[in-house]
């Protein structure tokens, strides 16, 4: 299960990669588009706040990954003893 959770969160960051890359070079075309003239800005302004909303999402997805690793991360610290946590009680117990 832990590889198949692996396997979901490397294709949802690869995916979110992706699709910040394309609507960056997406958004950066349309800067150049409406640079031309102000009328511009009037039609394209919907599709320039689209892409942003695109990249914000994106934004809160990592932000949503990270925590759920951190959240996993801690949880895995907090029940599980290292090794060397593991010998210091044994060595403990061998003196009593």
């Amino acid at each position: 299960m832990k590889k198949d959770l692996d396997s979901v969160i490397e294709q949802a960051l690869e995916n979110i990669k992706n699709d910040r890359q394309e609507t960056e070079g997406l958004l950066t075309q349309l800067k150049e588009y409406m640079t031309v003239s102000p009328e511009r800005y009037a039609d394209s302004g919907t599709t320039a706040a689209k892409f942003l909303e695109t990249l914000q999402r994106s934004n809160e997805q990592l932000v949503k990954i990270a925590s759920l690793l951190h959240k996993k991360d801690t949880t895995q610290q907090s029940y599980s003893l290292t090794e060397d946590d593991k010998n210091q009680l044994f060595d403990i117990i061998k003196e009593e």
